[in-house]
């Protein structure tokens, strides 16, 4: 009987809400709305039809909707703000007889908390959203959910300390957005409206959080709108709830204050005054209390100027002096600069003076030698004179690239002895260790059974008898012993030649290295002294004899004609042959030492 009495429409919606897909329930839903819009409000026919649907799980449905994310489902948020409206309309004027209490203290707070989960992700998308008309149609949609929210607690008194107990509507309230700012409160405005006690049934904390997010509203922005709508909401709390009166007056000291100061004259002094009035009058009946607080208040910032007066006038002398001396330093840190750039102008104005004066009697001197030296041996002089800057440039150019190749060298010379100072003291005192560590005490092989020695000798049979050994004659074993014997000794010459080679490379790299580590701890050129000179020279007379005579014999042949050096064509630039050197490479050393 009871199947008879269900609307048709609701119970086919049923059937297709069970066999579609999850994707697709969205959409359906959104048919009852036009099921609860075919009855009119508060008849007998709409509440049947809300029963309906509340017993076959539509509205289960539609609550649990709201939790998913819908920029992933068909319809997006438009299909969710309508679904969250048809859940208030479903809910209000719901009379349930089986089982109230479920539906009393889980249905409708569940309800409450995924409108506002949903009003949140709105919020957020409205913030983040860059385009206008995106911007107009998240908040058109948050409007729509809020809207919902003030339908439910409506039909529902009891659920306006739920919507205020619950998380997500501080969070909601507590944003800098003017647009969504103002639409949760006047949230909080029909909460108030609806329920005038509702802020003495919740607990301290969230009435707190309320009314501290109220009054930083007030202090924080300067728009009228906000400041209208936080008033209104203060002066609703203050006429309907007597003892948040001293609340306001004990916790917020600066807020008479500041309402009077900064929000007079911006549209809505009739609701100010008010509001101050109230605040005043509390504030008389503890005049006195206030009157021995500001005085004792004002003896104590005297006190504290006094000392800080003192304080300032005790470090005056040293601050005058400290502030003279950093005035001398940076005066004469300007003197130094002007007169490091006067020297500067100076040098360089006398060292042009002396390269013009240097380049007028290098043309004098070649007019003169020109005047002197007969026309056929002009040519000649020219081409010599060329080779000589050539060779001059080229002396400079090489003796700076190697300067800076050896300064670029430095450090990583240091860092290559460096690490073979480490490493020579990490292997010594690893070997130290090795030698400290004490032996293990000898251990005797535990002895072979009968058993596995019998073992053993089969497989050494066995073994044996598959390889048989090959049967060598006494003139192959000799032949054999001659040829063991020559591969010896020549090993042993080959090893003795190596050896002697490896000295020969030791000894070139001591020299290599004592020369690095002169040129290292060589001055620089500008700082070079005479006896700094001697330690690159030779002290040996002949060596040194040797070493100009091959330097002079390298010039000549550099400056031999082309037909002597007819044969050297395929040889590079900086060779030189043999016999036209009259000394050995090997004999050249630096510091005196062989």
């Amino acid at each position: 009987v009871r199947l008879a009495a269900v609307d048709s429409r609701v119970l086919a919606l049923a059937a297709q809400v069970t066999e579609s897909r999850e994707q697709d329930i969205p959409l359906l839903l959104l048919k009852l709305k036009g099921i609860l819009n075919s009855a009119s409000l508060g008849c007998e026919e709409s509440k049947k039809i809300k029963q309906d649907i509340y017993d076959y799980d539509l509205t289960q449905y539609c609550m649990l909707v709201l939790r998913q994310d819908h920029s992933r489902l068909r319809g997006g948020w438009a299909t969710a703000a309508q679904l969250a409206e048809i859940l208030s309309h479903c809910c209000v004027g719901l009379e349930v007889k089986e089982d109230p209490e479920e539906f009393y203290k889980k249905f409708l707070p569940s309800a409450v908390d995924n409108l506002l989960v949903l009003g949140r992700r709105l919020q957020a998308r409205f913030i983040r959203a860059i385009k206008d008309e995106e911007k107009q149609e998240f908040l058109h949609w948050f409007q729509t959910v809020t809207d919902a929210i003030c339908w439910l607690f409506g039909g529902h008194i009891q659920l306006g300390a739920c919507v205020l107990q619950n998380d997500h509507f501080l969070q909601l309230l507590i944003t800098d957005d003017v647009e969504t700012a103002v639409i949760m409160m006047s949230v909080l405005h029909s909460i108030l409206r609806v329920n005038s006690s509702v802020l003495l049934q919740v607990d301290e904390e969230t009435l707190y959080s309320v009314l501290d997010e109220l009054v930083y509203k007030l202090s924080s922005t300067t728009n009228p709108v906000i400041g209208n709508a936080a008033t209104k909401l203060l002066l609703l709390v203050a006429k309907f709830c007597k003892q948040l009166v001293k609340v306001l007056t004990a916790r917020y000291k600066g807020l008479k204050g500041l309402l009077s100061k900064q929000w007079t004259g911006k549209g809505f002094d009739r609701d100010l005054s008010q509001l101050l009035d109230l605040l005043y009058l509390e504030q008389s009946n503890g005049k006195g209390e206030m009157q021995r607080q500001h005085q004792a208040a004002c003896i104590i910032q005297a006190t504290w100027r006094g000392f800080q007066t003192r304080k300032r006038l005790k470090k005056l002398p040293q601050a005058v002096t400290t502030l003279q001396r950093s005035f001398r330093a940076k005066r004469e840190q300007e003197l130094q600069h002007l007169k490091k750039q006067k020297e500067d102008e100076a040098l360089k104005l006398q060292m042009q003076l002396q390269r013009q004066r240097a380049m007028r009697l290098f043309h004098e001197r070649q007019l003169a030698l020109l005047e002197i030296i007969h026309a056929s041996q002009v040519n000649k002089y020219m081409e010599e004179m060329e080779g000589k800057s050539a060779l001059t440039i080229q002396r400079f150019w090489r003796g700076y690239r190697a300067r800076r190749n050896f300064h670029q060298q430095r450090q990583s010379l240091k860092e290559y002895k460096a690490a073979v100072i480490i490493q020579r003291a990490a292997c010594k005192f690893l070997e130290k260790r090795r030698r400290r560590r004490p032996l293990s005490p000898w251990k005797d092989p535990k002895g072979l059974t009968d058993e596995q020695r019998l073992a053993l000798q089969q497989k050494v049979d066995d073994y044996i008898k598959l390889h048989p050994a090959s049967q060598m004659s006494e003139e192959m074993s000799k032949e054999l012993h001659m040829q063991a014997q020559e591969k010896l000794a020549q090993f042993l010459l080959r090893s003795r030649l190596d050896q002697r080679a490896a000295q020969r490379r030791e000894t070139l790299l001591a020299q290599v290295n004592t020369d690095v580590e002169l040129l290292m701890n060589a001055p620089a050129l500008a700082e070079t002294t005479e006896k700094d000179l001697n330690v690159f020279m030779s002290r040996s007379v002949p060596v040194a004899t040797k070493a100009r005579q091959s330097h002079n014999t390298m010039l000549k042949y550099s400056r031999w004609p082309w037909w002597k050096k007819l044969g050297d064509e395929f040889e590079e630039d900086d060779v030189i042959p043999d016999d036209a050197l009259s000394a050995e490479l090997g004999t050249l050393f630096i510091g005196g030492r062989k």
